[in-house]
């Protein structure tokens, strides 16, 4: 091994013994083996991981994976961070320890005790929350420990009061975990709880409001009864709450994540869109459309191609101005999905008014759709780009038509 120094490409050398063994990078959370060899957390958690059970270094055999901080090998690192920041480096910050796995069973015992003063049990979801907020792997030790059975009893237990402190720490802390396919059943099937649920989407603080319509979008997702799922989207009030979190006036990127998550699963019960339509989602989706990120923005033109393929959605759609334009330009800007959605959505619009389908030439969706039909995308949009092609060919202009050989897409036929 070299004895001390490596150069680095900052012109700053690093201690041989700062370097993770496996990586070969600075440490940023040393741990100790049982071996005492000393190794970044999240490498030697990626060696194990992978089935390895053995120490990197040594090869000798690791029955336990205890992992045990080097505290003073963490200070040395950020003091020399310190002594080197002329250079560019960053101070590491002191890493939080991942959640104790004894500590936690006994965090949720207490939590499920009734026996137990209000205000310590308050105190132990509080801490609860905290320890899933900071990682995956939290998350992770505190789902192995039968925490969603131990949380849904509190937050639907008749001792408690429905704007207590303890179920709404409780939703909280749940928001943060899916549920299994029985957990959805067991809310899903009582309407009491779903009225409860429903009831905080219109709670006067905006994380209840989020928090009850994540547990929502769960519970619906994750529900493979459609007479469940069609109950729950039927109930009074929930499809203008939910838009009401999307149109959330402040930024605040979870109300979007989550607004929109709960809108889509909703709205996959067909027989219940247009009550979406009523509550006013065509004109919310619209002006959040380019503010969703990747992820969001797909699930909501897959929500606007759900909602087009009802008449009141489509003539909603239709009766926006900026709807056709958008779409358009969306087509190979986002991912394969976006653009299939939005073909997709195209598709029915201009399949419901001949206007449409002027707007849409006027808005270049024609070349758009010629790059579309030749690029790699899904053959669903590719499909759904051709059936657009074969409607819109009365409206384009005769220059048009004659490029379009150059495609390859004179042979468009109908599906």
């Amino acid at each position: 091994m070299p004895g001390s120094l490596e150069p680095l490409d900052l012109g700053v050398q690093i201690p041989y013994h700062f370097r993770c063994p496996i990586s070969l990078e600075l440490m940023r959370d040393p741990v100790i083996v049982g071996t005492g060899q000393t190794y970044d957390r999240s490498s030697i958690e990626s060696w194990a991981a992978t089935g390895n059970t053995t120490c990197p270094v040594t090869r000798l055999p690791l029955t336990d994976f205890t992992l045990i901080p080097n505290h003073t090998l963490r200070r040395l690192i950020q003091e020399w961070c310190v002594a080197n920041r002329s250079y560019g480096v960053e101070r590491i910050p002191t890493p939080k320890q991942p959640a104790d796995p004894v500590m936690v069973r006994s965090l949720l015992n207490q939590a499920a005790s009734e026996s137990n003063s209000r205000h310590a049990r308050l105190a132990v979801l509080r801490r609860l929350r905290g320890l899933a907020r900071d990682s995956d792997k939290n998350r992770s030790v505190i789902s192995t420990h039968n925490a969603r059975e131990v949380l849904l009893g509190v937050l639907f237990s008749e001792t408690n009061s429905n704007s207590s402190e303890l179920n709404l720490e409780s939703l909280a802390v749940l928001s943060s975990f899916p549920l299994s396919e029985s957990e959805c059943l067991l809310v899903s099937s009582d309407p009491d709880r779903i009225s409860y649920l429903i009831s905080l989407l219109s709670h006067s603080s905006i994380d209840v409001r989020v928090n009850a319509a994540s547990l929502l979008e769960n519970v619906v997702a994750g529900t493979r009864s459609p007479e469940h799922r069609a109950e729950i989207s039927n109930r009074d009030e929930i499809f203008d709450r939910i838009v009401g979190i999307l149109n959330y006036p402040l930024t605040y990127p979870r109300a979007m994540k989550v607004g929109i998550k709960a809108l889509f699963a909703l709205c996959l019960v067909k027989q219940h869109r247009h009550k979406a339509v009523e509550a006013g989602a065509v004109e919310a989706l619209i002006d959040r459309l380019a503010d969703f990120e990747k992820c969001d923005a797909e699930r909501a033109l897959a929500t606007i191609e759900l909602l087009c393929r009802i008449p009141q959605g489509c003539a909603a759609f239709a009766s926006h101005a900026l709807i056709v334009p958008l779409l358009v330009k969306i087509i190979l800007k986002i991912s394969d999905r976006a653009t299939e959605y939005a073909a997709g959505a195209l598709l029915s619009l201009c399949s419901a008014a001949e206007g449409l389908q002027r707007e849409a030439v006027a808005a270049g969706v024609l070349t758009q759709l010629l790059l579309l039909v030749q690029s790699d995308c899904t053959e669903r949009a590719k499909r759904k780009a051709q059936m657009l092609l074969k409607l819109l060919r009365d409206s384009w202009p005769e220059q048009s038509i004659r490029n379009s050989d150059d495609f390859a897409c004179s042979d468009v036929v109908p599906f």
